[in-house]
Order: C-alpha cells, then sequence, then structure tokens
C-alpha cells in the first residue's frame, strides 16, 4: 500500500463532495509527473485531500484509491474543463483513478499549520513553487498529517 496527496481546488471538487459522492473518478490531471505517479496508484492505496487555490489552503480529509489507473476519457470532451484537444482516442496521454471517501478531518491543516510542523518540513508539497496536483507521502508523513486533522485514518 503506497500513500499520496492529491490536490483540487474545492470549488471544482472538494472533500463535501466526494463525501456526498461516496466515490468518484479522479480526473482532469494535466501534468505530465503527476500522470506518472497516478500510474502507480493501486486499490487500496490511501491519500491526502487538500484544497489548493483557496483560501487558506490545506488538508481536508482522506480517501481511498479503488482503482487501477485507467484512461482519462475527460481529455476527449470538448465540454470538459479538463479537455485536451491535443489528445485522440489513439493518443490519449492521461490517467484517472477511481477515489473513495473515507473521512472528512475535524481540524482543517492549513498550509500555514503544515509549514509550521518541523517533521514535515522536507515535503514537496511545502517547498516554494510547487504546484504539482498529484503527490507521493512516506507513511509516518500520512499518519502525522492525520494526527494533525484529528483523524482516525492511518497508513500501514
Amino acid at each position: 500500500m503506497a500513500c499520496w496527496l492529491l490536490k483540487s481546488e474545492p470549488d471544482a471538487f472538494s472533500i463535501d463532495d466526494l463525501q456526498h459522492l461516496g466515490k468518484a473518478p479522479w480526473d482532469g490531471v494535466r501534468n505530465y509527473q503527476a500522470r506518472n505517479h497516478i500510474a502507480h496508484m493501486q486499490p487500496g492505496d490511501l491519500f491526502l485531500f487538500y484544497h489548493s487555490s483557496c483560501s487558506p489552503p490545506g488538508l481536508a480529509g482522506c480517501g481511498e484509491i479503488i482503482s487501477s489507473p485507467y484512461s482519462d476519457q475527460s481529455a476527449l470532451d470538448p465540454n470538459s474543463s479538463a479537455f485536451d484537444p491535443r489528445a485522440s482516442a489513439d493518443k490519449l496521454p492521461w490517467l484517472c483513478v477511481d477515489v473513495r471517501w473515507r473521512e472528512k478531518f475535524p481540524c482543517f491543516v492549513s498550509l500555514s499549520a503544515l509549514k509550521a510542523c518541523s517533521e514535515l518540513q522536507h515535503l514537496q508539497l511545502l517547498k516554494r513553487g510547487n504546484r504539482l496536483s498529484v503527490m507521493p507521502l512516506m507513511d509516518n508523513d500520512f499518519n502525522l498529517m492525520v494526527k494533525l486533522g484529528g483523524g482516525i485514518t492511518t497508513a500501514c
């Protein structure tokens, strides 16, 4: 089992949206490095749900990967905000996975609170200029961040 951090803008898709739906595709990722991380996801992996491009940004909850990676068809839909005009049915480089809601944290963990935690200073998330929407996490970092949010989900 691996652990991940997945970012989403809450006005596009939030932890509350995932809770309401129960499960959903995590699609629309249009960065090759993030896509490469998705390629390594497996059912049973856990992820932290991070709200980005909002005030304040931070950790909102936790979920589970429930499918193997598959082709992200939203790239072919001209009505989708994730449409990629360079993609075609023959050349579809983007991947997605299905995810399931596990918990919303009782305490939202802001980016500033994460930056204040000395044990997390090595995280790619906290590096200046980081905009990657999918990134791997070590189990101990995942567990510490869940604890900061007052959550109950633990990795391994």
